[in-house]
């Protein structure tokens, strides 16, 4: 199952992230090496939030990812949702549900 963890953001996110960047990068990319997230990255011009991707077998494993980031941690993200993402079409499926 996909899931679709969005993020959004405080105003002055670009300004506050620096200090926890390192660890939270560090965090997503041991999920990336675990094989649960896909792909990830802020949105919007100017920043409002960002979308994460993954792919598990429950939405726990998103939502500890979310409780364990330091942007979510420390506050400059200000609402964060898990939902299941029925995805149908892309070339990353590995059994397309048509």
């Amino acid at each position: 199952m996909y899931y679709l963890l969005t993020y959004q953001v405080v105003a002055d996110y670009l300004d506050r992230r620096e200090q926890y960047r390192d660890e939270h990068l560090k965090l997503a990319n041991d999920y990336v090496e675990q094989g649960f997230l896909l792909l990830a990255g802020a949105k919007g011009d100017p920043i409002d939030g960002a979308y994460l991707v993954f792919k598990a077998d429950s939405a726990e494993v998103v939502e500890a990812f979310a409780a364990a980031d330091p942007y979510v941690k420390n506050k400059l993200v200000t609402r964060w949702t898990v939902e299941p993402w029925h995805v149908v079409v892309g070339s990353c499926l590995e059994n397309p549900v048509l």
